[in-house]
């Protein structure tokens, strides 16, 4: 049995750590606080602008990822998500991931995803239409999971050619690979290829999760003759939690170009202008597209909810003011509230 799945069916927590909103240092002493308080799976953002401009930071995620699982011992460390497919080429992406894993066996995963305009652009690629990301991100996907098989590989694609290219240090373990989506596209290519299926929680489309995105991942996997329920589903919960509410909604405020959705089309690329469009956003309207509360089983609920859908990761993505509380209070109180709540 592959150490991957040891752990892969279990019900899981993780939480996130934004590159952008904390520098390195911080960040791993955040992850040090989360293994102690429980949680199982570390996701951080892999980015080269961040989604704001003020006091903002963009530390390298693999950078990053290799220092935390030096000093952490049992949590999983991942890319929440890796674009796979203009300033990284795949092969790259392939041989870092496998080194990873090599040198730290079944505590790596892989999450990959369609990226935005803010990483690329400023490097000098072009942000192209929808429709040829994710045929650029489906090659990128077979690159990836080709060269982790450790043959000789030659890919004659649209986008991406290889020429006898074999990684000749492997992955010790299965790594997972985790294709993020929030549409019906890009899920069912989870569906094809990948070992788990990550999307965000929004409150005004759990209906479209539940009858779309869920049946696209099926489609997609039976079309190849795999298992769906041999996918992990693992879900993003954006929040901001505070004991003071105000300062939970204020947290949230620099973030809002996130939930724009035209951003992740769109070729803006300058975080100013993010900052800008962030500014832009009425504490209603924050209200309505991040989950803000002082109540913790708030949050609870939610991810119960979240489990009764098919989800077997629950990611608390939290921009709240206090990390440090953040994870003293999930660990300490949600996570168990949870896992009284769905029997485990």
């Amino acid at each position: 049995m592959l150490r991957a799945e040891l752990w892969w069916d279990e019900l899981s927590f993780g939480t996130f750590m934004a590159q952008e909103q904390y520098p390195p240092q911080s960040l791993l002493q955040y992850t040090y606080e989360a293994e102690k308080a429980g949680f199982d799976w570390i996701w951080t953002s892999d980015h080269f602008h961040p989604w704001f401009h003020s006091n903002a930071s963009s530390g390298f995620a693999w950078v990053w990822i290799a220092s935390a699982l030096e000093r952490i011992h049992k949590v999983k460390i991942g890319t929440g998500v890796t674009a796979p497919y203009f300033r990284y080429h795949p092969a790259i992406v392939a041989q870092a991931f496998a080194t990873l894993d090599n040198m730290y066996p079944g505590r790596v995963f892989l999450g990959v995803g369609m990226g935005e305009a803010m990483n690329e652009v400023p490097l000098g690629f072009d942000w192209p239409a929808t429709d040829e990301r994710i045929r650029r991100f489906e090659e990128a996907i077979k690159i990836i999971k080709a060269l982790w098989e450790g043959n000789f590989v030659d890919f004659n694609g649209h986008y991406f050619k290889l020429r006898s290219a074999k990684l000749y240090t492997l992955p010790t373990s299965k790594i997972p690979l985790i294709i993020a989506s929030n549409n019906h596209s890009v899920t069912f290519l989870a569906g094809r290829y990948a070992d788990g299926w990550l999307t965000i929680y929004n409150k005004h489309r759990i209906d479209f999760i539940k009858n779309k995105l869920f049946k696209a991942l099926e489609e997609g996997a039976r079309i190849d003759g795999r298992d769906p329920n041999r996918i992990k589903k693992c879900v993003h919960i954006v929040l901001s939690y505070d004991e003071d509410e105000d300062r939970a909604l204020k947290a949230c405020k620099k973030w809002a170009a996130s939930t724009v959705r035209q951003i992740f089309s769109s070729n803006i690329y300058d975080p100013r202008e993010l900052e800008r469009i962030a500014m832009m956003q009425t504490d209603d309207q924050l209200k309505e597209n991040f989950l803000i509360s002082s109540d913790t089983d708030t949050f609870v609920r939610i991810a119960i909810e979240c489990v009764k859908m098919g989800f077997t990761h629950i990611n608390f993505s939290s921009i709240s003011p206090n990390q440090s509380n953040f994870i003293k209070v999930f660990g300490e109180k949600v996570i168990p509230q949870i896992k009284d709540g769905v029997g485990v």
